[in-house]
């Protein structure tokens, strides 16, 4: 569980939505079992915490099978992008896609490694491995400036308490206690069933809490597809519905679509269905949260995508050649224009959301149970 989301993540475990009286760390027990974890960042997320009173290590238990990303596998993440030229990915720079070759590679350092006595030793023969590696780049680059830093953050994980997740995990749904996994990228960045090459490292669907935690997926109840109303992307990659245009910028500004992390602007574009509904069938999904609906409160008119033409032929199915020429068909459906953050009824909504929201769910067959009409926690409806 991402710790900057714990206070949201407790109202569906707790069943309420009264967030603001909770307080995270002290009601529940949280998980660092990321599957590759970069200790400066980790560091960084403690000692803001901390500052605000929080006692992270009293709940907060860390995974020793969890990756750690090295200082070296940022450099190599930079020196890769660099030598792609234009067909770069649109990497973070991170240092996750490296991490990830170096656990498939059975070559990474886990967290559980910190504590054995020749961890240094471990660490050092991972940077001469990756020093020899950079030699096929020529990518300047200063060691000192990579790990600053880095030894700070091994030391701050190494105060935690360190646990084998999935014992502790299997042995909280014996006691019936519930578990709420969070996943942090979309279905269409998977490395398995996403827009190859332009996905991330790590398996982002359902099944990936399994692989991840270490549990059965016979243990998976229920499934909540989040999405926005309308469509973003982060970086390089297939996006048939973007609006490279003032409607996309429009969109971005009043949205706000900037990456959490990077600050990179996120393209934008009309909601698409057909990805959407492979997304649904993927991970399971039994119900969806439809978020930042409020953003197309501004727009005389939407556009929903249905189906694509792909060579003159019309399909609902995500083509294999993410290189295709892909033209999105929509449906066309009237704005609201009209402020709906404040609204906290459902009967409240005017009824060009409700025709929205009902093509949705008709064409997806999933209801959406919940509706974000704005940035705040309680700016949330719930639908029976």
């Amino acid at each position: 569980i991402k710790l900057s989301m714990a206070q949201s993540l407790i109202a569906f475990i707790r069943g309420t939505t009264d967030l603001d009286k909770l307080d995270a760390f002290n009601e529940l027990e949280y998980l660092e079992s990321r599957k590759v974890s970069y200790p400066i960042i980790f560091k960084k997320e403690i000692d803001s915490l901390e500052k605000m009173g929080v006692d992270c290590l009293k709940n907060l238990f860390i995974s020793k099978k969890a990756h750690l990303i090295a200082p070296t596998h940022r450099v190599l993440d930079a020196a890769s992008e660099a030598a792609k030229g234009k067909t770069k990915i649109g990497s973070t720079l991170k240092g996750i896609g490296p991490a990830y070759m170096d656990k498939t590679g059975r070559n990474g350092l886990r967290v559980g490694d910190t504590m054995e006595s020749d961890f240094m030793k471990r660490y050092q023969t991972l940077v001469e491995k990756h020093k020899q590696v950079l030699c096929q780049y020529s990518f300047e680059y200063n060691m000192a400036d990579f790990e600053k830093g880095w030894f700070d953050g091994i030391e701050c994980i190494k105060r935690f308490k360190l646990v084998d997740s999935e014992y502790l995990l299997n042995d909280y749904l014996n006691s019936n206690k519930a578990i709420l996994a969070e996943g942090a990228q979309g279905t269409m960045l998977d490395i398995d069933f996403g827009s190859y090459p332009y996905v991330t490292s790590s398996s982002t669907v359902c099944a990936g809490a399994c692989t991840g935690l270490g549990i059965g997926p016979n243990k998976i109840g229920r499934v909540f597809g989040i999405f926005k109303a309308y469509c973003t992307r982060v970086g390089s990659g297939p996006f048939p519905t973007e609006l490279d245009n003032p409607i996309g910028e429009k969109m971005r500004e009043i949205g706000r679509e900037y990456g959490s992390t990077t600050g990179r602007a996120r393209r934008c574009g009309w909601l698409d269905l057909v990805a959407l509904k492979y997304s649904i069938m993927i991970n399971g999904v039994t119900e969806l949260i439809m978020t930042k609906i409020d953003v197309l409160s501004d727009f005389d008119s939407l556009l929903l995508c249905t189906h694509y033409k792909v060579n003159d032929k019309d399909t609902t199915e995500i083509p294999f050649d993410i290189a295709a020429e892909i033209e999105p068909v929509y449906k066309e459906f009237k704005g609201w224009k009209r402020d709906i953050s404040k609204i906290t009824e459902i009967e409240e909504l005017p009824g060009e959301i409700f025709k929205y929201i009902a093509f949705i769910e008709n064409y997806l067959s999933v209801p959406i149970t919940v509706i974000s009409v704005g940035p705040d926690r309680k700016e949330i409806i719930f639908r029976k």
